[in-house]
């Protein structure tokens, strides 16, 4: 089609579309296409700042690297990765979900580790936290046999494969429930961290006045043939930046509740003074039990990155 006005434009690549033989990726392609069309329309957008969207897609790649991915950073700063989580479980957005973000941080292979165990594999601060947690299915039933893979931040706020000084696969580790759906294991308590700002995700958050701060958190990923996988991240309640989380990751089906005990014997012997313990119950459906490509492949050498902490702009109202 010979192009003669802007109208035409669109009509031209939905035609084209059409000719692609999968009908989802039809579908998928011409909403897009609308969508994206649209949003220029709205917005009016100039010459200049279609030049700027398009290196900011580009920079979202090149810093893309084997153990940092900056696109889920930024999937997640908008707010999409948690949209897309609660579109697909809880029967369709219609129920609480225990699912969650799976975030950039994963990584595959954490070794196998006893219930009770300790995730803790080289020297790291913080209080010791025994976590016991619980699988379910729909209809309440434990679910027993499931793999399920932790990690976490320190309490430093550096996930292992960020710093160098931790151990290979520190504060990692692959369990698997029992006949009661349960797993057990040692860590110490996480802390809230800031998200890398170095990127295009640090511009875009300094343009809105964000801060770039997460809420601490565990995170699982359950894993059982015939269920479907589910990404959760387990978040602490006396975070401050819960409702302001730079992921927009928190629900509350997934604030978990510390108990801190002081005048009472911990379930290791070699802890003394303060510990805490933290329950939480998991609700896993029937579904493709397939595992998507992890984020991250490998763990980052040279020094340990610096934190920024971008400060958040009061609301226009205060």
């Amino acid at each position: 089609m010979i192009i003669d006005n802007q109208s035409d434009l669109t009509a031209a690549v939905l035609a084209e579309i059409e000719r692609a033989p999968d009908a989802r990726f039809r579908e998928i392609m011409s909403a897009a296409v609308r969508h994206l069309h649209a949003f220029v329309r709205e917005a009016q957008l100039s010459e200049a700042e279609f030049r700027q969207a398009c290196a900011l897609v580009a920079r979202l790649g090149q810093a893309t690297t084997p153990s940092h991915n900056e696109v889920v950073l930024a999937a997640g700063s908008l707010g999409l990765s948690a949209l897309v989580c609660l579109l697909n479980n809880g029967d369709g957005g219609r129920r609480d979900t225990t699912a969650n973000l799976m975030g950039p941080f994963w990584r595959q292979g954490s070794p196998a580790t006893p219930n009770g165990g300790s995730i803790v594999r080289s020297p790291t601060p913080g209080e010791p936290v025994f976590v016991n947690a619980w699988v379910r299915d729909a209809q309440g039933r434990p679910v027993a046999g499931a793999l399920v893979d932790v990690w976490q931040a320190s309490s430093e706020g550096f996930y292992e494969n960020q710093d160098p000084a931790q151990a290979d696969m520190n504060l990692r580790g692959r369990f698997t429930t029992d006949a009661q759906g349960r797993v057990a294991f040692r860590s110490v308590k996480p802390s809230g961290y800031p998200i890398p700002v170095t990127g295009p995700v640090g511009d875009l958050l300094r343009a809105q006045g964000r801060h770039n701060m997460r809420p601490a958190h565990i995170h699982f990923l359950i894993h059982k043939p015939g269920y479907k996988a589910q990404f959760s991240q387990l978040y602490s309640s006396d975070d401050p930046n819960l409702e302001s989380d730079v992921q927009f990751g928190v629900t509350r089906a997934l604030v978990g509740q510390y108990v801190l005990h002081q005048d009472e014997a911990a379930p290791d012997a070699d802890v003394q003074g303060r510990w805490y313990s933290l329950e939480h119950h998991f609700v896993i459906a029937a579904g493709d039990d397939t595992l998507p490509a992890p984020p991250i492949t490998a763990k980052a050498s040279g020094e340990r990155p610096r934190l920024t902490v971008l400060q958040r702009r009061p609301d226009p109202a205060d």
